[in-house]
């Protein structure tokens, strides 16, 4: 079941809060965002197609292009997703 529903998209987070709560989806802690964690993380947020939305947000965020979304291209993904929703200030 998704913790962020329509009911709630007019909470607004701080963009240290959805990198927070972002970071919280690196399973394995190395420290980055794979694929598959960003799915993850996508999908339990409520966002719609999540598969999809992975792979635009890797082509605008994931800078060096090495598949992963690392500490310094967050705040490009943070950026990307707010445009499905999550409102930040």
């Amino acid at each position: 079941m998704p913790w962020l529903t329509n009911e709630d998209a007019s909470i607004s987070l701080t963009k240290d809060q959805v990198e927070r709560i972002l970071k919280r989806y690196d399973k394995n802690g190395d420290g980055k965002l794979s694929k598959q964690e960003l799915k993850v993380a996508f999908k339990e947020m409520g966002i719609r197609f999540c598969g999809w939305k992975v792979g635009r947000a890797f082509h605008h965020a994931d800078i060096d292009r090495d598949g992963y979304i690392n500490k310094e291209e967050m705040s490009e993904l943070v950026k990307y997703a707010s445009k499905w929703g999550i409102k930040t200030y």
